[in-house]
Protein backbone atom coordinates (compact mmCIF):
# COMPACT_ATOMS: atom_id res chain seq x y z
CA UNK A 1 0.00 0.00 0.00
CA UNK A 2 1.32 3.63 -1.27
CA UNK A 3 1.44 6.37 1.25
CA UNK A 4 -0.26 9.55 1.07
CA UNK A 5 0.33 11.34 -2.05
CA UNK A 6 -0.93 15.14 -1.57
CA UNK A 7 1.49 17.02 -4.05
CA UNK A 8 2.35 20.13 -3.00
CA UNK A 9 4.17 22.59 -6.75
CA UNK A 10 4.38 26.26 -7.49
CA UNK A 11 2.11 25.34 -9.78
CA UNK A 12 -0.22 23.95 -7.75
CA UNK A 13 -0.31 26.34 -5.36
CA UNK A 14 -0.93 29.22 -8.02
CA UNK A 15 -3.86 26.94 -9.54
CA UNK A 16 -5.60 26.98 -5.76
CA UNK A 17 -5.60 30.88 -5.54
CA UNK A 18 -6.86 30.91 -8.55
CA UNK A 19 -9.09 28.15 -7.89
CA UNK A 20 -10.46 30.26 -4.11
CA UNK A 21 -10.92 33.01 -6.58
CA UNK A 22 -13.35 31.32 -9.06
CA UNK A 23 -15.61 29.70 -6.50
CA UNK A 24 -15.31 33.74 -4.59
CA UNK A 25 -17.18 34.74 -7.89
CA UNK A 26 -18.97 32.22 -7.64
CA UNK A 27 -20.48 33.17 -4.14
CA UNK A 28 -18.77 29.71 -2.34
CA UNK A 29 -19.68 29.01 -0.09
CA UNK A 30 -22.98 31.00 0.00
CA UNK A 31 -24.90 31.43 3.57
CA UNK A 32 -26.76 28.69 5.28
CA UNK A 33 -30.13 28.78 4.42
CA UNK A 34 -31.61 25.69 6.46
CA UNK A 35 -33.19 26.77 9.71
CA UNK A 36 -31.80 24.95 12.91
CA UNK A 37 -33.94 22.39 14.58
CA UNK A 38 -33.47 21.09 18.20
CA UNK A 39 -33.61 17.15 18.53
CA UNK A 40 -34.74 15.15 21.69
CA UNK A 41 -31.54 15.44 23.52
CA UNK A 42 -32.49 19.19 22.94
CA UNK A 43 -28.89 19.69 21.21
CA UNK A 44 -29.17 21.33 17.19
CA UNK A 45 -29.94 18.17 14.86
CA UNK A 46 -27.29 17.88 12.31
CA UNK A 47 -28.97 18.51 8.37
CA UNK A 48 -27.01 15.69 6.53
CA UNK A 49 -24.72 12.89 7.35
CA UNK A 50 -22.47 11.74 4.43
CA UNK A 51 -20.91 8.34 5.06
CA UNK A 52 -18.25 7.96 3.31
CA UNK A 53 -15.15 10.36 1.79
CA UNK A 54 -14.49 8.98 -1.48
CA UNK A 55 -15.39 10.43 -4.81
CA UNK A 56 -18.55 10.27 -4.57
CA UNK A 57 -18.86 11.00 -1.14
CA UNK A 58 -16.73 14.70 -1.40
CA UNK A 59 -18.55 15.63 -4.01
CA UNK A 60 -22.07 15.22 -2.77
CA UNK A 61 -20.34 17.40 0.62
CA UNK A 62 -19.03 20.23 -1.54
CA UNK A 63 -22.20 19.75 -3.63
CA UNK A 64 -24.14 20.78 -0.41
CA UNK A 65 -21.79 23.49 0.64
CA UNK A 66 -21.85 24.92 -2.31
CA UNK A 67 -25.78 25.11 -1.93
CA UNK A 68 -25.66 26.56 1.01
CA UNK A 69 -26.33 23.44 2.97
CA UNK A 70 -23.93 23.87 5.38
CA UNK A 71 -24.68 21.47 8.92
CA UNK A 72 -23.69 18.52 7.49
CA UNK A 73 -20.80 15.70 9.02
CA UNK A 74 -18.77 13.87 6.39
CA UNK A 75 -17.18 10.83 7.96
CA UNK A 76 -14.73 8.40 6.73
CA UNK A 77 -13.67 5.17 8.20
CA UNK A 78 -10.41 4.68 6.51
CA UNK A 79 -7.32 7.36 7.61
CA UNK A 80 -6.80 10.27 5.58
CA UNK A 81 -5.07 9.13 2.05
CA UNK A 82 -6.85 5.80 1.97
CA UNK A 83 -10.62 7.21 0.81
CA UNK A 84 -12.05 5.05 -1.52
CA UNK A 85 -10.24 2.09 -3.55
CA UNK A 86 -7.31 4.08 -5.30
CA UNK A 87 -4.52 4.08 -2.65
CA UNK A 88 -5.81 0.55 -1.04
CA UNK A 89 -7.72 -2.08 -3.13
CA UNK A 90 -7.09 -0.65 -6.34
CA UNK A 91 -4.05 -2.20 -8.42
CA UNK A 92 -4.31 -0.86 -11.76
CA UNK A 93 -1.60 2.07 -13.07
CA UNK A 94 -4.32 3.72 -14.74
CA UNK A 95 -8.27 4.85 -14.70
CA UNK A 96 -10.20 2.88 -17.27
CA UNK A 97 -11.86 6.39 -18.01
CA UNK A 98 -10.04 8.43 -20.75
CA UNK A 99 -8.15 11.32 -19.22
CA UNK A 100 -10.71 14.21 -20.28
CA UNK A 101 -13.60 13.32 -17.84
CA UNK A 102 -15.05 15.57 -15.19
CA UNK A 103 -16.94 14.84 -12.09
CA UNK A 104 -15.38 15.92 -8.87
CA UNK A 105 -14.93 19.53 -10.03
CA UNK A 106 -19.17 20.49 -10.04
CA UNK A 107 -18.24 22.46 -13.15
CA UNK A 108 -15.60 24.65 -12.03
CA UNK A 109 -12.84 24.57 -14.85
CA UNK A 110 -10.27 25.56 -12.12
CA UNK A 111 -10.94 22.21 -10.55
CA UNK A 112 -10.82 19.95 -12.76
CA UNK A 113 -7.94 17.34 -13.26
CA UNK A 114 -6.53 18.57 -16.25
CA UNK A 115 -5.89 22.27 -14.59
CA UNK A 116 -4.68 20.18 -11.79
CA UNK A 117 -2.35 18.33 -14.24
CA UNK A 118 -1.62 21.39 -16.39
CA UNK A 119 -0.45 23.47 -13.37
CA UNK A 120 2.84 21.22 -12.63
CA UNK A 121 3.33 19.40 -16.38
CA UNK A 122 2.38 22.31 -18.80
CA UNK A 123 -0.15 22.09 -21.24
CA UNK A 124 2.26 20.00 -23.03
CA UNK A 125 2.79 17.37 -20.63
CA UNK A 126 -1.55 17.06 -20.75
CA UNK A 127 -0.97 16.33 -24.45
CA UNK A 128 1.61 13.66 -23.89
CA UNK A 129 -0.71 12.43 -20.77
CA UNK A 130 -2.40 8.68 -22.18
CA UNK A 131 -4.55 8.21 -19.08
CA UNK A 132 -5.09 9.39 -15.85
CA UNK A 133 -2.23 7.14 -12.92
CA UNK A 134 -4.39 5.93 -10.32
CA UNK A 135 -2.09 7.80 -7.32
CA UNK A 136 -2.44 11.31 -9.24
CA UNK A 137 -6.52 10.67 -9.07
CA UNK A 138 -6.21 9.87 -5.69
CA UNK A 139 -3.93 13.28 -5.21
CA UNK A 140 -6.00 15.42 -7.12
CA UNK A 141 -9.21 14.41 -4.75
CA UNK A 142 -7.59 15.69 -2.07
CA UNK A 143 -6.47 18.57 -3.49
CA UNK A 144 -10.19 19.41 -4.60
CA UNK A 145 -11.10 19.10 -1.00
CA UNK A 146 -8.90 21.16 0.75
CA UNK A 147 -9.35 23.90 -2.13
CA UNK A 148 -13.25 23.73 -1.44
CA UNK A 149 -12.70 23.61 2.41
CA UNK A 150 -14.79 20.46 2.79
CA UNK A 151 -14.26 18.99 6.42
CA UNK A 152 -13.74 15.08 6.44
CA UNK A 153 -13.40 13.18 9.81
CA UNK A 154 -11.41 9.97 9.04
CA UNK A 155 -11.82 7.18 11.54
CA UNK A 156 -14.93 7.25 11.95
CA UNK A 157 -18.00 4.94 11.00
CA UNK A 158 -21.69 4.20 10.82
CA UNK A 159 -22.78 1.65 13.16
CA UNK A 160 -26.45 1.91 13.05
CA UNK A 161 -29.31 3.94 11.77
CA UNK A 162 -32.71 3.82 13.82
CA UNK A 163 -36.12 6.04 13.49
CA UNK A 164 -36.27 8.57 16.50
CA UNK A 165 -39.30 10.93 16.31
CA UNK A 166 -39.03 13.21 13.51
CA UNK A 167 -35.78 12.27 12.82
CA UNK A 168 -33.06 9.53 12.36
CA UNK A 169 -30.10 8.34 14.67
CA UNK A 170 -26.93 7.73 13.93
CA UNK A 171 -24.78 5.51 15.88
CA UNK A 172 -21.01 6.22 14.91
CA UNK A 173 -17.65 4.43 16.10
CA UNK A 174 -16.88 7.11 17.91
CA UNK A 175 -19.25 6.42 20.81
CA UNK A 176 -21.70 9.72 19.81
CA UNK A 177 -25.22 9.40 19.28
CA UNK A 178 -26.63 11.96 16.85
CA UNK A 179 -29.49 13.24 15.39
CA UNK A 180 -30.04 14.16 11.91
CA UNK A 181 -32.42 14.85 8.76
CA UNK A 182 -31.03 12.84 6.06
CA UNK A 183 -27.88 10.32 5.79
CA UNK A 184 -25.87 9.73 1.77
CA UNK A 185 -24.43 6.37 2.39
CA UNK A 186 -21.48 6.73 -0.33
CA UNK A 187 -19.57 3.99 1.11
CA UNK A 188 -18.19 2.36 -2.12
CA UNK A 189 -19.10 -0.43 -4.34
CA UNK A 190 -19.84 -2.41 -1.50
CA UNK A 191 -21.52 -0.23 0.24
CA UNK A 192 -24.64 -1.79 -0.83
CA UNK A 193 -23.37 -5.30 -0.01
CA UNK A 194 -20.44 -7.23 0.38
CA UNK A 195 -18.34 -9.15 -0.94
CA UNK A 196 -19.15 -12.31 -3.18
CA UNK A 197 -17.82 -15.02 -2.33
CA UNK A 198 -18.73 -18.63 -4.62
CA UNK A 199 -19.95 -21.43 -2.90
CA UNK A 200 -17.74 -24.28 -2.77
CA UNK A 201 -18.63 -28.05 -0.37
CA UNK A 202 -15.09 -27.37 1.31
CA UNK A 203 -14.71 -23.66 1.50
CA UNK A 204 -16.30 -21.11 4.32
CA UNK A 205 -15.07 -17.55 3.65
CA UNK A 206 -15.62 -16.92 7.58
CA UNK A 207 -13.08 -19.75 8.36
CA UNK A 208 -9.99 -18.05 10.30
CA UNK A 209 -7.97 -20.77 8.10
CA UNK A 210 -8.24 -18.66 5.02
CA UNK A 211 -6.13 -15.88 6.18
CA UNK A 212 -2.88 -15.45 4.20
CA UNK A 213 -4.05 -18.40 1.90
CA UNK A 214 -7.60 -17.11 0.14
CA UNK A 215 -8.06 -13.55 -0.28
CA UNK A 216 -10.93 -11.72 -2.33
CA UNK A 217 -9.32 -9.32 -4.95
CA UNK A 218 -11.09 -6.53 -2.85
CA UNK A 219 -9.53 -6.90 0.29
CA UNK A 220 -6.21 -5.49 1.11
CA UNK A 221 -3.55 -8.10 0.52
CA UNK A 222 0.09 -8.43 1.23
CA UNK A 223 1.45 -8.81 -1.91
CA UNK A 224 4.88 -9.14 -0.99
CA UNK A 225 4.11 -12.50 0.66
CA UNK A 226 3.33 -14.00 -2.46
CA UNK A 227 6.90 -14.18 -3.91
CA UNK A 228 7.95 -17.27 -5.40
CA UNK A 229 4.60 -18.70 -4.77
CA UNK A 230 2.16 -20.03 -7.29
CA UNK A 231 -1.04 -18.56 -7.10
CA UNK A 232 -4.70 -19.52 -8.87
CA UNK A 233 -7.38 -16.43 -9.42
CA UNK A 234 -10.80 -17.06 -9.97
CA UNK A 235 -11.86 -14.42 -12.91
CA UNK A 236 -10.69 -12.76 -15.71
CA UNK A 237 -11.99 -9.42 -15.58
CA UNK A 238 -10.31 -6.43 -14.95
CA UNK A 239 -9.99 -6.77 -11.06
CA UNK A 240 -8.93 -10.09 -11.14
CA UNK A 241 -6.08 -9.85 -13.66
CA UNK A 242 -4.96 -6.85 -11.61
CA UNK A 243 -3.96 -8.70 -8.78
CA UNK A 244 -2.77 -11.24 -10.62
CA UNK A 245 -0.27 -8.99 -12.34
CA UNK A 246 0.61 -7.38 -8.96
CA UNK A 247 0.98 -10.77 -7.79
CA UNK A 248 3.62 -11.13 -10.44
CA UNK A 249 5.41 -8.03 -10.49
CA UNK A 250 5.83 -8.57 -6.43
CA UNK A 251 7.74 -11.54 -7.28
CA UNK A 252 4.84 -14.41 -7.59
CA UNK A 253 6.29 -17.23 -9.96
CA UNK A 254 2.79 -18.22 -11.28
CA UNK A 255 -0.11 -16.69 -12.05
CA UNK A 256 -3.31 -18.45 -13.62
CA UNK A 257 -6.35 -16.86 -13.95
CA UNK A 258 -9.95 -19.31 -14.85
CA UNK A 259 -12.98 -18.83 -16.09
CA UNK A 260 -16.16 -20.37 -16.77
CA UNK A 261 -16.81 -18.68 -20.21
CA UNK A 262 -15.18 -19.86 -23.58
CA UNK A 263 -13.06 -16.31 -24.19
CA UNK A 264 -13.06 -12.70 -22.86
CA UNK A 265 -15.67 -10.86 -22.97
CA UNK A 266 -15.19 -8.30 -26.09
CA UNK A 267 -17.81 -5.29 -25.91
CA UNK A 268 -17.74 -2.67 -22.79
CA UNK A 269 -21.52 -1.97 -23.72
CA UNK A 270 -20.95 0.85 -21.27
CA UNK A 271 -19.03 3.06 -23.52
CA UNK A 272 -22.16 2.97 -25.69
CA UNK A 273 -24.39 4.87 -22.77
CA UNK A 274 -21.72 7.33 -21.32
CA UNK A 275 -23.17 10.55 -22.89
CA UNK A 276 -25.49 13.26 -21.30
CA UNK A 277 -28.51 12.31 -22.54
CA UNK A 278 -28.69 8.85 -21.01
CA UNK A 279 -26.99 9.62 -17.84
CA UNK A 280 -29.65 12.30 -17.09
CA UNK A 281 -32.21 10.25 -18.87
CA UNK A 282 -31.86 6.86 -17.43
CA UNK A 283 -33.45 7.50 -13.99
CA UNK A 284 -36.77 9.36 -15.86
CA UNK A 285 -37.51 5.96 -17.52
CA UNK A 286 -40.62 4.03 -16.53
CA UNK A 287 -39.19 1.05 -15.00
CA UNK A 288 -39.59 -1.62 -18.07
CA UNK A 289 -36.85 0.58 -19.75
CA UNK A 290 -35.04 0.72 -16.82
CA UNK A 291 -35.08 -3.06 -16.20
CA UNK A 292 -34.24 -3.76 -20.05
CA UNK A 293 -31.25 -1.42 -20.00
CA UNK A 294 -29.85 -2.61 -16.81
CA UNK A 295 -30.44 -6.39 -16.90
CA UNK A 296 -28.62 -6.54 -20.56
CA UNK A 297 -26.03 -4.80 -18.90
CA UNK A 298 -25.59 -6.83 -16.08
CA UNK A 299 -25.91 -10.04 -18.19
CA UNK A 300 -23.69 -8.61 -20.85
CA UNK A 301 -20.64 -8.15 -18.43
CA UNK A 302 -17.57 -5.81 -19.47
CA UNK A 303 -14.30 -7.08 -20.84
CA UNK A 304 -11.27 -6.11 -18.46
CA UNK A 305 -9.36 -3.12 -20.31
CA UNK A 306 -7.13 -3.55 -22.80
CA UNK A 307 -4.47 -2.19 -21.21
CA UNK A 308 -4.67 -4.88 -18.32
CA UNK A 309 -4.41 -7.78 -20.66
CA UNK A 310 -1.25 -6.23 -22.54
CA UNK A 311 0.23 -5.78 -18.82
CA UNK A 312 -0.83 -9.36 -18.37
CA UNK A 313 0.49 -10.99 -21.45
CA UNK A 314 4.12 -8.94 -20.65
CA UNK A 315 4.65 -10.94 -17.57
CA UNK A 316 6.28 -14.54 -17.29
CA UNK A 317 3.95 -16.56 -15.34
CA UNK A 318 0.63 -15.50 -16.63
CA UNK A 319 -1.62 -17.61 -18.38
CA UNK A 320 -5.58 -17.52 -18.72
CA UNK A 321 -7.71 -20.83 -18.36
CA UNK A 322 -10.91 -20.54 -20.05
CA UNK A 323 -14.25 -23.09 -19.93
CA UNK A 324 -12.64 -24.21 -16.58
CA UNK A 325 -14.94 -23.52 -13.66
CA UNK A 326 -13.73 -23.95 -10.25
CA UNK A 327 -16.17 -26.80 -8.49
CA UNK A 328 -13.84 -27.12 -4.89
CA UNK A 329 -11.59 -25.22 -2.95
CA UNK A 330 -9.66 -26.36 0.50
CA UNK A 331 -7.39 -24.95 2.52
CA UNK A 332 -4.99 -27.05 3.43
CA UNK A 333 -1.57 -26.44 5.91
CA UNK A 334 0.87 -25.65 3.03
CA UNK A 335 -1.63 -24.47 0.19
CA UNK A 336 -4.70 -24.60 -1.48
CA UNK A 337 -5.98 -26.99 -3.28
CA UNK A 338 -8.94 -26.16 -6.46
CA UNK A 339 -10.69 -28.72 -8.12
CA UNK A 340 -11.71 -27.79 -11.39
CA UNK A 341 -14.11 -29.18 -14.38
CA UNK A 342 -10.59 -30.34 -15.72
CA UNK A 343 -8.37 -31.32 -13.29
CA UNK A 344 -6.83 -31.07 -9.10
CA UNK A 345 -4.19 -28.25 -9.25
CA UNK A 346 -2.21 -27.11 -6.00
CA UNK A 347 -1.41 -23.38 -4.98
CA UNK A 348 0.17 -21.49 -2.46
CA UNK A 349 -2.65 -19.21 -2.31
CA UNK A 350 -5.81 -18.47 -4.49
CA UNK A 351 -7.61 -14.66 -5.32
CA UNK A 352 -11.24 -14.78 -5.88
CA UNK A 353 -12.13 -12.10 -7.95
CA UNK A 354 -15.81 -11.98 -8.24
CA UNK A 355 -16.80 -8.99 -7.31
CA UNK A 356 -19.03 -7.76 -4.77
CA UNK A 357 -23.03 -8.50 -4.14
CA UNK A 358 -25.99 -6.21 -3.96
CA UNK A 359 -27.65 -7.46 -0.87
CA UNK A 360 -29.29 -4.73 1.83
CA UNK A 361 -29.80 -7.06 4.55
CA UNK A 362 -25.91 -7.72 4.66
CA UNK A 363 -25.31 -3.97 6.04
CA UNK A 364 -25.38 -3.85 9.37
CA UNK A 365 -26.14 -0.47 10.16
CA UNK A 366 -29.60 -0.73 7.75
CA UNK A 367 -30.98 -3.51 10.04
CA UNK A 368 -33.75 -1.88 11.60
CA UNK A 369 -34.88 -1.02 7.91
CA UNK A 370 -33.95 -3.69 5.42
CA UNK A 371 -37.33 -5.70 5.38
CA UNK A 372 -39.03 -2.65 4.31
CA UNK A 373 -36.97 -1.96 1.73
CA UNK A 374 -38.46 -1.93 -1.54
CA UNK A 375 -36.22 -3.82 -3.96
CA UNK A 376 -36.71 -3.92 -7.57
CA UNK A 377 -38.29 -7.63 -7.70
CA UNK A 378 -40.78 -6.48 -5.19
CA UNK A 379 -41.75 -4.08 -9.01
CA UNK A 380 -41.47 -6.97 -11.50
CA UNK A 381 -43.31 -9.98 -12.27
CA UNK A 382 -42.60 -13.50 -10.28
CA UNK A 383 -40.70 -14.49 -13.45
CA UNK A 384 -39.09 -11.84 -14.08
CA UNK A 385 -37.71 -11.82 -10.84
CA UNK A 386 -36.75 -15.33 -11.00
CA UNK A 387 -34.38 -14.75 -14.63
CA UNK A 388 -32.47 -12.33 -12.68
CA UNK A 389 -32.04 -12.90 -9.30
CA UNK A 390 -29.26 -10.11 -8.90
CA UNK A 391 -30.90 -7.49 -10.57
CA UNK A 392 -33.79 -8.65 -8.49
CA UNK A 393 -31.90 -7.40 -5.34
CA UNK A 394 -31.16 -3.80 -6.11
CA UNK A 395 -32.66 -1.77 -4.18
CA UNK A 396 -35.32 0.41 -6.09
CA UNK A 397 -35.31 4.27 -5.10
CA UNK A 398 -36.98 7.25 -5.80
CA UNK A 399 -35.94 10.44 -7.78
CA UNK A 400 -33.51 11.61 -5.02
CA UNK A 401 -31.82 8.36 -4.66
CA UNK A 402 -33.87 7.90 -1.51
CA UNK A 403 -35.35 4.50 0.02
CA UNK A 404 -38.85 3.24 -0.65
CA UNK A 405 -40.95 1.93 2.00
CA UNK A 406 -42.24 -1.54 0.88
CA UNK A 407 -45.37 -0.76 3.27
CA UNK A 408 -45.89 2.96 3.73
CA UNK A 409 -45.64 3.35 7.69
CA UNK A 410 -44.10 0.79 9.08
CA UNK A 411 -40.34 2.38 8.83
CA UNK A 412 -41.01 6.27 9.07
CA UNK A 413 -38.05 8.52 7.63
CA UNK A 414 -36.45 5.39 5.41
CA UNK A 415 -37.18 7.82 2.95
CA UNK A 416 -34.54 10.28 3.88
CA UNK A 417 -31.26 7.34 3.31
CA UNK A 418 -30.02 8.63 0.42
CA UNK A 419 -27.96 5.56 -1.42
CA UNK A 420 -25.58 6.77 -3.51
CA UNK A 421 -23.46 4.11 -3.96
CA UNK A 422 -23.54 0.88 -6.36
CA UNK A 423 -26.70 0.32 -5.22
CA UNK A 424 -28.14 2.84 -6.99
CA UNK A 425 -27.67 1.37 -11.06
CA UNK A 426 -30.90 -0.04 -11.78
CA UNK A 427 -32.73 2.72 -10.82
CA UNK A 428 -30.74 6.02 -11.74
CA UNK A 429 -27.86 4.29 -13.90
CA UNK A 430 -23.89 4.64 -13.31
CA UNK A 431 -24.19 7.88 -11.15
CA UNK A 432 -22.39 6.97 -7.99
CA UNK A 433 -19.40 5.15 -8.43
CA UNK A 434 -18.25 6.13 -12.58
CA UNK A 435 -16.66 9.18 -12.78
CA UNK A 436 -18.36 9.81 -16.21
CA UNK A 437 -21.89 10.12 -14.54
CA UNK A 438 -20.78 11.67 -11.04
CA UNK A 439 -21.81 15.24 -11.94
CA UNK A 440 -24.97 14.37 -13.31
CA UNK A 441 -25.51 12.11 -9.88
CA UNK A 442 -24.31 14.44 -7.40
CA UNK A 443 -26.25 17.33 -8.88
CA UNK A 444 -29.24 15.19 -8.54
CA UNK A 445 -28.87 13.97 -5.07
CA UNK A 446 -27.70 17.49 -4.20
CA UNK A 447 -31.04 19.25 -5.68
CA UNK A 448 -33.05 16.30 -4.26
CA UNK A 449 -31.71 17.01 -0.83
CA UNK A 450 -32.33 21.06 -0.89
CA UNK A 451 -35.61 20.11 -2.30
CA UNK A 452 -36.61 18.55 0.69
CA UNK A 453 -35.73 20.14 3.19
CA UNK A 454 -37.32 23.20 2.21
CA UNK A 455 -40.41 21.69 1.66
CA UNK A 456 -40.00 20.31 5.19
CA UNK A 457 -39.61 23.58 6.63
CA UNK A 458 -41.64 25.66 4.37
CA UNK A 459 -44.42 27.15 6.70
CA UNK A 460 -41.11 28.44 8.56
CA UNK A 461 -39.50 30.22 5.26
CA UNK A 462 -42.85 31.86 4.66
CA UNK A 463 -43.02 33.05 8.06
CA UNK A 464 -39.55 34.59 7.60
CA UNK A 465 -40.96 36.17 4.79
CA UNK A 466 -43.69 37.63 6.00
CA UNK A 467 -41.32 38.89 9.31
CA UNK A 468 -38.78 40.66 6.77
CA UNK A 469 -38.10 43.81 7.23
CA UNK A 470 -36.22 45.71 4.91
CA UNK A 471 -35.66 49.21 4.69
CA UNK A 472 -34.75 49.52 0.75
CA UNK A 473 -35.99 53.10 1.19
CA UNK A 474 -34.82 54.39 4.10
CA UNK A 475 -32.47 56.95 2.43
CA UNK A 476 -35.00 57.84 0.16
CA UNK A 477 -37.82 60.99 1.04
CA UNK A 478 -40.28 58.09 0.19
CA UNK A 479 -39.87 55.75 3.33
CA UNK A 480 -42.79 54.60 5.09
CA UNK A 481 -42.75 53.42 8.49
CA UNK A 482 -44.16 49.89 8.79
CA UNK A 483 -46.69 50.94 11.49
CA UNK A 484 -48.28 53.83 8.50
CA UNK A 485 -48.26 51.83 5.25
CA UNK A 486 -51.15 50.72 3.64
CA UNK A 487 -51.64 47.32 2.77
CA UNK A 488 -49.67 44.03 4.12
CA UNK A 489 -46.44 45.67 3.27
Amino acid sequence: MDGIVERHSPGLDELGKVARHDLARLNYPPANWVPEKNGPDGKPVLDVLIVGAGMCGQTVGWGLLREGIRNIRVIERNRHGQEGPWNTTARMPTLRSPKHLTGPDLGVPSLTFRAWYEAQHGAEGWEKLYKIPRLDWLSYLLWVRKVVDLEVENGVSLLKVETAGDFLQASLSTGETIFVRKIVLANGRDGSGGFRWPSFPSFDPDDPARAGRVHHTLEEIDFAAFKGKRLGILGVLATAIDNACTALEAGAREAICYARRPHLPQVNKSKGVSFPGFQRGQGMLDDDWRWKIYTYMLAAGSPPPHESVLRAQKLPGFAFRFSEPWLDVKIEKDGVTVTTAKATERFDAVLIGTGFDIDLARRPELQSFVANVTLWGDRRAQTEASANAEAARYPYLGPGFELIEKVPGRTPHLGDIHLFNWGSILSHGALAGDIPGLFVGATRLVQAISHSLFRQDVERHFQRMVDLEDPELAPTDYFVPRDKRAGTL
